[in-house]
């Protein structure tokens, strides 16, 4: 796995996990994305990860309120 460090000396989790999946798919024969592919798979999942969070903290809430 290769990660690219910034000159601070730190790298954004975006990507780093735009990297862990580039090389995971690598693994398994997929080597036709490019990295900016990765980066927006990774935007995406970030995007879904927070709107099920929110459905989810909404759910507790709700569910708070109606006991």
């Amino acid at each position: 796995m290769t990660i690219k460090i910034s000159d601070e000396g730190h790298m954004s989790v975006k990507a780093m996990m735009a990297t862990i999946l580039q090389d995971q798919m690598t693994l398994r024969g997929v080597s036709s994305l490019s990295p900016s592919d990765y980066e927006e798979i990774v935007e995406l999942l970030i995007e879904k990860l927070r709107e099920l969070e929110f459905s989810l903290a909404a759910r507790e809430i709700t569910n708070k309120h109606e006991r």
